[in-house]
Parts: C-alpha cells; structure tokens; sequence
C-alpha cells in the first residue's frame, strides 16, 4: 500500500498537489524504482474522480487504501475502500479498479479477454479483474477468511461510455465484480452508499491491514486438488490472460481443424506452473486429450506421486520432453510444456536406441505432437549446456512450419513473498541486469538475511521449522558426490566447511537412511539435513530457503569472478566455453535465491563475498566472527 487515509484527506492531499509527490516518494521505497510516467498520469487523473464520487456521496470518512499490495504477490489493486456496511454495521470494503479507457471491445468475440487501443494485446476483462482480486483477498486475508461476504469489487471506467464498453458486460457481473462508466456515474454513488456508511472507515482498515497472512497454498500440496477437483488457485490478470488464451486456441483447433503455438514467459515465482496445472485440470474435465511434460524428474515424479496419488490415469498424465520421439503427429489436442527453457537440443540420449536417434530437434517433436503446444519459460533459469528453450527459438521453429506464435508475458510473482523489489536485486546481484548489485532495501514482503557461517545458516532454518515452516539448503554442485552407496550405509557427508558437513541430497529414485529419493527433496519434509543441488531444487518452493555460494562465484574489489575450476559439475566439459559457464553459473545461483516464499538466509564459503554481501544487505561490512567453523571463515 502506498497511501493511506480518509477520502477527505486524499482529496486535500490532492489539491495541495503533494499527493503524486508522496506516492512516488512510496513507490520508489518499496519497490526499487520509479513509476513510470503512465502510472503517474493515472494517479493524477483516476484518484480524484474516485475521491470526488466518495464526497459526492457523503463518504468522506471512509478510508482509502491506495495501490494496496495483495498478500504474498506483486499484483495490487488500484483502490480498496474500507468502512462500515449501512445494513449490517459490520466491516465492508470495496475493492476498486479504475480505468481510463475510453473504448475497449471484446478480443475476438470473447469477453473475457478485451482489446484497448494503448495496449498491443489483449487484457483481462475489468469486471474479471476486479473479481480475481476479491477471490484472492478471501483465499489469503485471514481478516476477510470467515466473512466473504464484507469484500465487493467493482471497475469504474469514469472516462468511457456506455456505447463504447458496452460489450464488455456480456461477462457475468456479482458482488464482487461489476462495472460502471462515467454515462452512469449516478449509478456509480448510489453503489457506494450501498456498501459504505457514512461514518469513520479506521478501524475496518487497521482490521484488514492486521489480517494474518495464509499460508501459501505451495504447489505440491494442492495439485491433487487442482489436477481433480478445481479450483485452488485463483488466476489473476496476465495469468487468467494466458489461461484464456490457450483454451480460445483449444476452441478454435476443435472447431476448424486449426493450429497454434503458445508461449508464456515470466520470471521466477509468476506462475507458470500454476497456470499449466490450471490449464490441465479444466482440459482433463473437459475431455480434451492433453498432457503435462517437462525437462525435470524432480518436478515430475513429484507430479506424478502428489496429483496421481489415487488415480493412475492422472499419473499419466506428467511426461517428459523426450517422450515424443514417436508421438503421431497432432495426436494430442494439447501438449502443456513447463520448463521449457529446459528443452533440449535432441531426445536421444544414451539409451535411446539407434533407429530413433533422427537427429530432430526436440523443439520440433514437441510443436508437432498437439494442436495447441503450449511453452512456459522463464530464459534466466537455463543452468546447463545444450538447454536451449528460448522465445525466439520456438517462435522460429512456428515459423518455419507456418504456425501462429501468440507469446503472453507474465510480470507479477507470487515467490519471495511477491516482492518485485528482491527479484530485481537477486537479478542486479548477480550481474544478470545491468548497473552492478545495490542496496537491499527491506520491504515487506520477504526476508533476507546473511550469516557468517553455515552453523549459523543451519540453526537459522532449523529455528524456522521449528515454528512450523519449511525450509532446505541448497548449494552449486562445488564438492565431490559420492553417488554409490552400499545398502544399509548412511549418506556420506560429502558438502564439507570448515567442521560442519552434510550430505547432497540423496542420488537417485530410491530413498537412503531415511532421506527422501531425489526428485522428493523438495517436498518432503525429511528433505532437510541435505543439500539440494540445482536440479532438485528448481521448479520448487518452501517458505525458507538456505543459499551456500560456493568458490565458483566469489566477489573481488568490484565484481564477480567465476572460476569454473570450482565447480564439480559433470556437465560442464572442456567443450564448454568460459562465456557460458559464466553465465550458467549466475543463472543457477538465481535459482537458487529464488526458492524462498518468505526468506532467504545466504552464507558464502569466501571471506571476501561474505563482506560483500553483508555490506549490501546491512548497509555496513561484516564485522560477526562465527564461533563455529572458525576455519571456515579465515
């Protein structure tokens, strides 16, 4: 939230002029950067039209949330309203998205989805928008858990009218989504009074505010649900935008023998994954033929085990990418490939036999297995040689078979407690964005903490569990692993600093002295007290994450130096070039950091980087000596 205050106060706020100045001067503190000059613009233009209709209807004492930050995600909403309910006398709040269209049409004869001349693709429906936040705001505030019923929302495009919106309402309107146009801005504060008293709306705000948090529904937990049931997640704007977007391609494949390539890209923690497992559940509900793969066994044997846990056909449904070597060519409706910056070069490997090695690029295999390929990427996660799963690669594979391309973009992150603000500094951190690391400003949405040992990193996260939360340590691949293991023997600890060791997570598809099989280690709670590499940790979460930076990338007077001597990856061979283990070895650290949902607790095993990283985080040099594993530090 970046302001907040009586609608009478805001209006004088405004007036004086100082209203933009402070939520700019907000903006900047808790995301790391300035609004842009539309963001501004709208601010200037929408908040006094809403302020104006809120003293127009005797409102003034109603509280005014401005920009207020949904739980555990990035996305806000423009205005939530706080107050009294006229009837009830209870807690109300309107959730408020306000717009400054003039005109939108539906996208292609579909309402859910519109079209805005500013925009160069289509947006969710406002009343849809509007109704996702609300939905959102139940499942995660724990104010608003047992009283649904106090939360409405509405869209008020005070610059249309009717005539040029008026498809827009073919979408279902309720409490919790509808919408207004200027034409109808009597109508507008007739609502208003509707919902709100006119009496002081404080002590509803300080009562939303101080709603405990959910827990975040974390992805394993609830596939099951999702992949049989629905709905457990609630798809908000860009994401219900690429959930819309793949099924009006389903609609069209089935209704005019047509085809299309999807691509959706975003960062870590945007949901992609989410928005497959979305996608899965309604086209498994609906009778459409379509799958589930993705580059990762960790990802999807845990698929597998969590969402096919009763039913082996659900099971089924989670492949591999190279499972389609021999699929019949658009033998399914819809192929949903997660991970796809994981997509490899070819499918053979080692063991496939020689009459299948064709030498066909498995992006091909994948394009030609369904009607609808979908691919959800994130670039910056490629963090082995031969991953090559790229927008332009896939959309020059379309291409050169005469398929549409649509790429959504997905901007808002549900990880790392849906701070924009700690993605960009893990990015600028690691010199994946230009201008070098800076600062940590601490906000409040995720935790970072640097410790000087990983005696102290362990007991940090050890004290997390210990209320309750999950966590593990993960490290780059820097120490031998020791992967035969004789039956009845315990994990070596191979993960050796200074006098504190601990095994790699366990290597393979069995379990060992109580330790989970690899592809579990994430999930399962007997994943802690061994470190997780890489592959078992992406495509996860926990609510804690342990980060180790290993000798492979340690700071020097003024930036970072890779040593690839340090890295015990097999995968890198001499035929890999220092570029890319460069850059391989920034994106896995970006993994890494990005695993947490509420904290990260970073540990370097180099003294130098230790006071690098404490300087940015504390804004002061690391001064702590560690009183474990002194030798260690030195």
């Amino acid at each position: 939230m970046l302001f907040r205050d009586s609608a009478s106060a805001v209006a004088a706020e405004k007036l004086a002029g100082s209203l933009s100045l402070r939520l700019i001067d907000q903006f900047v503190h808790k995301h790391g950067r300035r609004p842009g000059p539309a963001e501004v613009r709208s601010w200037e233009s929408s908040i006094p039209v809403l302020t104006n209709a809120l003293l127009d209807a005797g409102l003034g004492m109603v509280e005014v949330l401005l920009e207020y930050s949904l739980p555990l995600n990035s996305k806000r909403a423009d205005v939530v309203l706080a107050g009294v309910h006229p009837t009830t006398d209870e807690p109300s709040y309107v959730v408020v998205e306000l717009k400054q269209w003039s005109r939108a049409l539906p996208d292609d004869g579909d309402p859910l989805l519109c079209r805005v001349e500013a925009y160069g693709r289509a947006v969710l429906n406002p009343i849809e928008q509007v109704r996702g936040y609300c939905d959102y705001l139940v499942s995660f505030n724990g104010a608003l858990a047992a009283y649904p019923e106090r939360v409405s929302g509405v869209a008020y495009l005070h610059n249309a009218t009717e005539f040029d919106v008026n498809g827009l309402y073919d979408v279902e309107q309720n409490e919790r989504g509808r919408m207004f146009t200027g034409d109808r801005r009597g109508e507008f504060i007739q609502y208003l009074r509707s919902k709100l008293k006119p009496v002081s709306g404080a002590q509803a705000a300080d009562q939303l505010l101080a709603g405990k948090v959910g827990p975040s529904r974390q992805l394993m937990a609830v596939a099951a649900e999702e992949v049989r049931e629905r709905e457990q997640f609630v798809l908000l704007d860009e994401q219900r935008v690429a959930y819309e977007t793949v099924l009006r391609a389903v609609r069209r494949a089935q209704q005019a023998d047509h085809k299309e390539v999807i691509v959706i890209t975003g960062g870590p923690g945007t949901g992609k994954s989410v928005i497959a497992l979305s996608l899965l559940g309604e086209l498994y509900r609906r009778g459409v033929t379509a799958l589930h793969a993705t580059g990762s066994n960790s990802f999807t044997t845990t698929m597998r085990r969590v969402a096919g846990a009763r039913k082996r056909e659900v099971q089924e449904l989670f492949k591999y990418f190279n499972s389609f070597m021999a699929a019949d060519r658009n033998g399914l409706d819809v192929l949903i490939c997660d991970e796809a910056h994981r997509i490899r070069e070819t499918s053979a490997n080692r063991y496939t036999q020689a009459a299948q090695r064709t030498g066909r690029p498995q992006i091909d295999e994948l394009i030609d297995a369904a009607r609808v390929p979908v691919f959800l990427l994130d670039e910056h996660q490629v963090v082995r040689p031969g991953e090559m799963g790229t927008v332009a690669q896939i959309r020059a594979a379309a291409a050169a078979k005469g398929l549409d391309c649509q790429l959504v973009e997905l901007d808002s992150q549900f990880r790392c407690g849906g701070s924009d603000a700690y993605l960009r500094w893990v990015v600028r951190l690691l010199g994946l964005d230009a201008g070098g690391p800076v600062v940590w400003e601490p906000d409040d949405k995720v935790l970072l903490e640097v410790v000087d040992s990983p005696w102290e990193l362990e007991e940090s996260l050890a004290a997390r569990r210990e209320e309750g939360y999950s966590a593990r340590i993960s490290a780059d691949y820097c120490w031998k692993w020791t992967k035969k293991i004789a039956a009845g023997e315990p994990l070596p600890e191979d993960v050796r600093i200074g006098d504190w060791a601990r095994p790699w997570n366990v290597f393979g598809d069995r379990s060992v002295a109580g330790a989970p099989p690899a592809a579990l280690w994430a999930t399962d709670p007997a994943g802690f007290g061994q470190v997780g590499c890489v592959y078992t940790a992406q495509g996860f979460e926990y609510d804690w994450s342990g980060v180790i930076l290993g000798p492979d990338l340690v700071w020097r007077t003024d930036r970072w130096v890779t040593d690839r001597t340090a890295s015990k990856d097999p995968v890198f061979r001499k035929s890999t070039s220092d570029a890319d283990i460069n850059r391989l070895i920034r994106n896995t650290y970006k993994v890494l950091l990005t695993r947490g949902m509420i904290g990260t607790v970073v540990y370097s095993t180099d003294a130098e980087t230790r006071a690098k990283l404490r300087e940015l985080v504390s804004g002061r040099p690391s001064d702590r000596v560690a009183v474990k594993g002194a030798a260690a530090i030195r």
